[in-house]
């Protein structure tokens, strides 16, 4: 039962591990790379969830560390092994279910039109919310956001 203590500090770890999705938040692959800049305006923002794509290594984590825990219930062979594969089963549902929860961050989407014209929707985090109707700019790159713009 205390293996069930490892899968805690490996959950954390994963929850970390969670992308920041703001207007603010640059990657080092983003750094130093030009990108277009187009005025535009915000014509709707309406809040949305982000939600992971993938979930899988806290299905494989759970699973692992759920077949450990399993593995130690009864005594004799074959309880271990019915055990293992119980507890891995249980694992993977509970390590899939626990990444999706800490994954999951809150953002806004805005639908924008450029002066040119063109309209374009774009998704990114909470860290600064930009009113329908307010000027921006729209960075057009990988990955694209809209940021205030007087």
């Amino acid at each position: 039962m205390k293996n069930l203590f490892y899968i805690l500090p490996a959950l954390l770890i994963l929850g970390s591990c969670a992308p920041r999705i703001g207007s603010n938040d640059y990657s080092y692959s983003s750094v130093r790379q030009a990108a277009n800049a187009f005025p535009c305006t915000v014509l709707s923002v309406r809040s949305v969830n982000v939600n992971s794509d993938d979930n899988s290594a806290g299905t494989l984590l759970g699973g692992v560390a759920g077949g450990v825990a399993g593995s130690t219930i009864g005594h004799g062979s074959s309880s271990h092994a019915l055990g293992a594969i119980g507890g891995a089963a249980a694992g993977m549902l509970i390590g899939n279910l626990a990444q999706d929860q800490m994954m999951s961050q809150s953002g806004y989407e805005y639908v924008i039109r450029t002066d040119s014209g063109q309209i374009y929707s774009v998704t990114q985090g909470t860290d600064n919310l930009i009113a329908a109707g307010q000027r921006c700019l729209l960075i057009n790159g990988n990955p694209s956001r809209i940021i205030p713009y007087n």
